[in-house]
């Protein structure tokens, strides 16, 4: 397939997949999946521009948690909800101890299970509060720190969709994407939202790369736990990854005060 129609697919592919916009994709083929994964930080980016917008208009009306709470229940609202869902479905999966096959079949249930419910309440409360937090800073770093949070936890998809990272299922998202994204795609998104972070601690230019990277080390990590307990990937997998390297990065922006 030429370049620019791939482009075009992918794109709608990442916007459609990571957002509520129900656009119509045109071929999918392993080709435009890497290029959507590819593209996932800049959705990300995207995201986080009306995210932004909103906590820095309600933080000039209202208390800062409020405004928080607000602009969490927003990132919710775009993603569908489909992010804290694959959290809550990996987490259960994980915390029953169960492996391949049995772990799977537990991602599909339906209902969300105490250590999904656990995850899901802290993972909010830590946005909420680093939000808060956050909404003190100026405008600039606000906006900054906003925009790479969510870069940084769709960077985590683009991630765990690298070479050499398989799929737990023959079928589904995972199967798809899993291993679509070369190295080079990667380092180059690395590095572009490691870039944008210098603006969110403009005090301490390091600091905003240094969440980045760190928050980047723990899904790593914990991509190697999923794949040996489950075998690979799946789409609920990537939802995780997204709500914990948003959430890390957040927290790491806070800290670096």
């Amino acid at each position: 397939m030429p370049a620019e129609p791939r482009l075009g697919d992918g794109a709608r592919l990442a916007l459609t997949t990571l957002t509520i916009l129900p656009l119509r994709v045109g071929r999918i083929d392993r080709a435009t999946a890497g290029t959507a994964m590819t593209l996932a930080p800049v959705v990300g980016l995207l995201l986080g521009v009306p995210l932004a917008g909103v906590l820095l208009l309600l933080d000039a009306g209202t208390a800062p948690l409020v405004a928080a709470g607000v602009t969490v229940a927003v990132a919710a609202l775009l993603t569908r909800g489909l992010h804290l869902d694959g959290l809550a479905d990996t987490v259960d999966a994980l915390g029953s101890y169960r492996r391949g096959p049995a772990a799977l079949e537990i991602m599909k249930k339906p209902d969300v299970g105490p250590f999904g419910v656990v995850a899901l309440v802290l993972v909010l409360l830590v946005q909420a509060a680093a939000l808060a937090e956050l909404a003190g800073r100026s405008r600039p770093a606000v906006f900054a720190a906003v925009l790479t949070a969510t870069a940084a936890g769709r960077l985590g998809v683009t991630l765990a969709c690298r070479r050499g990272v398989p799929a737990a299922r023959p079928e589904g998202l995972g199967a798809l994407v899993a291993g679509s994204v070369g190295p080079m795609a990667l380092g180059v998104a690395t590095a572009a939202v490691a870039l944008l972070a210098i603006a969110a601690v403009p005090h301490r230019p390091w600091q905003g790369p240094l969440a980045v990277l760190a928050a980047l080390a723990v899904a790593a990590g914990l991509l190697r736990h999923v794949v040996r307990r489950l075998g690979g990937i799946t789409g609920d997998v990537l939802g995780a990854i997204v709500e914990l390297v948003t959430t890390l990065v957040y927290l790491g922006l806070v800290l670096s005060a």
